[in-house]
């Protein structure tokens, strides 16, 4: 059998999309009990995963505030920045930050709450927002 013919037949791995491999990263850093290494992190996510992608995913964690690092000898050392409630509001911010019209998508956004979601909404500013 020819090789061409041998790697068609092989299954092909299912290539993960980025935000996939951001949830990932940031799930098995929840799970850390403390700051861990590159290496900690990419043999938790299994699979075929080279380590120059788990460092690239963790980079750009690091940009976008996910996820915080210390220098440890001659590396790094990773945790995650905020606990899940933290980066789901994270995430909710870059997308309000990436929209030319925030008053228009945050009146959307609520328009589209349960009531019980609206109520806790308005007591969560009414005790934190009045001070700016």
């Amino acid at each position: 059998m020819e090789r061409h013919e041998r790697e068609a037949r092989q299954p092909r791995l299912r290539r993960r999309a980025q935000g996939e491999l951001e949830a990932q990263v940031l799930a098995v850093l929840h799970g850390a009990a403390g700051p861990v290494n590159a290496a900690w992190v990419q043999e938790r996510i299994g699979g075929d995963l080279a380590y120059t992608t788990v460092m690239t995913i963790l980079t750009r964690l690091l940009a976008k505030g996910a996820v915080m690092r210390e220098r440890v000898g001659r590396s790094f050392v990773w945790r995650s920045a905020a606990d899940e409630a933290g980066l789901a509001a994270l995430r909710m911010r870059k997308v309000l930050d990436g929209e030319r019209d925030r008053g228009a998508v945050l009146a959307s956004f609520v328009t589209t709450l349960s009531p019980a979601d609206e109520r806790m909404l308005r007591g969560l500013l009414g005790a934190g927002g009045a001070g700016g």
